[in-house]
């Protein structure tokens, strides 16, 4: 897959799939969010966000690619996920307007 969409702290990419449904995978490693809590966030402020757009039949992953805090910085504030919700909302509004090719069925 190549990348879809790029932001600040994410990249998105993309593909069509053949469900009704869109699907989502979200990958945050360790070396850019070193605390669980800051990992979990970001995870779960995403599926949020994702739930809530509505995204044609397309299969995205959601990496995380650049470090949002360090150990010396708290876990997680309200600022932290307003950034966050920002990015992720850009990321998957670019996707609400994309044209997919239809695969036929293999």
């Amino acid at each position: 897959m190549r990348p879809a969409q790029k932001s600040a702290h994410f990249v998105l990419y993309t593909r069509p799939n053949q469900l009704p449904h869109a699907r989502l995978g979200v990958v945050v490693a360790k070396r850019f969010a070193p605390r669980a809590v800051t990992r979990n966030t970001i995870k779960r402020v995403t599926r949020e966000l994702f739930r809530v757009t509505a995204l044609p039949p397309i299969d995205c992953v959601v990496r995380l690619s650049r470090p949002v805090n360090s150990k010396d910085q708290p876990a997680t504030t309200a600022k932290l996920k307003v950034e966050l919700r920002q990015e992720l909302t850009r990321l998957f509004a670019s996707q609400k307007k994309a044209k997919f090719p239809v695969n036929p069925a293999k």
